[in-house]
């Protein structure tokens, strides 16, 4: 039965270690590059019927060209609450809008503010690490309240822990390939 709860602990920490690892790629698509990119409007919110809601519910997008992004509002009536959502968001982004569809073009990005950007995602990606860390500490904490109920032994904990490790390496390996990838998109000229 205990050597199940190991099992069911290593599980769990993956688990919540690939939540972990989808959300700072997520994070990562936040932060804008030289390229059009809808996910950085995605969950920018906007005021419409009344609510506030992710732009990802009203719009759909659309890439034309690599530098220009196209939203089109599924309800013609909510084109002005995008548009100052999207000046709202404050993302060096001039929306132009014609009645039907915003047209946004991304400008290239200077050396500085490409290092700068290249910095932020390195703090979210320390960030997503400590939180892989974090889980895999809860998850010891969990294989040692285990051994303590009795039932497993000491060597049974340790080679768990030893799996535990391994597996965070591997999320925190993940995720150093994601800010790899992202810093060399920031930094393409």
């Amino acid at each position: 039965m205990s050597e199940e709860l190991i099992g069911m602990v290593l599980a769990d920490a993956g688990e919540r270690m690939d939540e972990a690892v989808a959300a700072a790629r997520r994070e990562f698509s936040t932060v804008r590059t030289g390229r059009a990119s809808s996910a950085l409007l995605e969950r920018v919110p906007v005021e419409a019927y009344g609510v506030t809601m992710a732009m990802r519910e009203l719009v759909s997008f659309a890439i034309p060209e690599a530098s220009q992004l196209i939203v089109t509002p599924h309800d013609r009536a909510n084109i002005a609450a995008v548009e100052r959502a999207i000046q709202q968001a404050q993302l060096g982004l001039v929306p132009s809008s014609d009645g039907r569809v915003i047209r946004l073009s991304f400008p290239p990005l200077t050396e500085e503010r490409r290092r700068e950007l290249a910095r932020l995602v390195g703090s979210m990606a320390e960030d997503s690490r400590n939180r892989v860390r974090g889980l895999r500490r809860q998850a010891r904490k969990d294989l040692e309240g285990i051994e303590k109920e009795g039932g497993v032994s000491a060597d049974s904990v340790a080679r768990a822990g030893e799996q535990l490790d391994g597996i965070t390496r591997a999320h925190e390996k993940q995720i150093d390939e994601a800010l790899a990838s992202k810093e060399d998109e920031l930094l393409e000229v």
